[in-house]
């Protein structure tokens, strides 16, 4: 078996050319990559149903849009939270409880946790149903595909107000040809 280098923490972003009608222009945050497979959340599906419907509790830390995000085609009967910590912990720093690092300052949160252990310490938190799956090597065979581009997160990715432009938006901000991807027509056949 090859080696696999980690994508965790990374975003993947739907290529024009992407079939599949769940990812159609979607933006994956990978918050686990290794031999074993990935998983990861699709961070631009807002779903019409508001957090306090779901997990009241924490709807008042839940940022704006305040709805629950499709995170992916598996799993959608089940909850994940990715929340900010503002500044991240510095090494030597302990996480907040019910908070365990992904990437940087992005961590995934103890829905089952009481809120208030975590309200004081987070910037932002986005609550996601179901998450995106892929076995071992099923990713890398997407990848090798030009299924998916790789590109780094930032922090504001997590909770974007407007979900609906994050595939653009994170395309616009690469700086080399990629860049240009993000003014691929919704509809290639009107051009």
């Amino acid at each position: 078996m090859t080696e696999v280098s980690s994508l965790t923490g990374r975003l993947l972003v739907a290529t024009p050319a992407l079939a599949d009608p769940n990812f159609d222009r979607a933006v994956v945050l990978l918050l686990d990559h290794d031999e074993e497979g990935s998983l990861g959340v699709v961070l631009n599906r807002p779903t019409p149903v508001d957090v306090s419907d779901i997990l009241e509790a924490w709807a008042d830390l839940a940022g704006e849009p305040g709805v629950v995000f499709q995170g992916g085609p598996v799993s959608l009967d089940s909850a994940l939270g990715v929340a900010v910590i503002p500044g991240g912990v510095a090494s030597g720093e302990r996480a907040p409880l019910g908070w365990r690092r992904v990437h940087g300052a992005i961590g995934l949160v103890d829905l089952e946790a009481p809120p208030e252990l975590l309200a004081s310490a987070l910037g932002s938190l986005r609550i996601f149903a179901g998450y995106a799956g892929w076995g071992p090597g099923q990713l890398e065979d997407e990848l090798t595909e030009g299924a998916w581009y790789v590109v780094e997160s930032e922090p504001g990715d997590v909770s974007s107000p407007s979900p609906e432009r994050l595939w653009r938006e994170v395309l616009r901000r690469q700086r080399n040809e990629l860049a240009m991807v993000a003014t691929y027509p919704d509809d290639p056949s009107l051009n």
